[in-house]
């Protein structure tokens, strides 16, 4: 009996949190990365339009020009794992790491690379999925860019 308690509260940190799946935070995070909006019980009232963005950069860079599908993919792995951290709070074990700061500079670093690839995009091809990529890359730059402002608010800026 006491052995199952214990392996339940080790596995406790590794829990998903429905409180901050259904944030703001959250929702925004969901909207850069995921496709399928989950569970209806996790799912907020209100979707963005915009639900997956990052993933359908990436489904449509490949079908473009696959040459630039590695920065979107790169994108998501590193949306997917911030988000993991932050669902589950195992960021809160790792004290060293400034974690305002970090997800500030991922969604920085974000829009910079889907501003280069973009651009990069529509200069090679004009075909209907490079267009496609071109104008969804725009709208993903534009959540990463309110992302970074609302992080910068909210975690790191003055309380003026």
């Amino acid at each position: 009996m006491g052995e199952h308690d214990e392996a339940a509260g080790g596995l406790q940190g590794f829990a998903l949190d429905k409180d901050f799946l259904r944030s703001p935070k959250g929702v925004l995070m969901g909207a850069e990365l995921v496709t399928d909006p989950g569970p209806p019980e996790l799912t907020p009232a209100a979707l963005p339009p915009f639900q997956g963005l990052c993933f359908l950069v990436f489904l449509l860079l490949t079908a473009s020009i696959s040459a630039y599908m590695g920065a979107a993919l790169l994108e998501v792995l590193v949306t997917l794992a911030f988000l993991g951290l932050r669902a589950t709070h195992y960021y809160e074990r790792l004290t060293r790491v400034n974690w305002p700061c970090l997800d500030f500079l991922r969604c920085i670093s974000a829009a910079i690379v889907f501003i280069v690839v973009a651009f990069a995009v529509i200069a090679a091809s004009h075909a209907g999925s490079a267009v496609s990529a071109f104008v969804f890359s725009l709208i993903l730059i534009a959540v990463f860019c309110f992302d970074a402002y609302k992080t910068y608010r909210a975690e790191m800026g003055s309380d003026q």
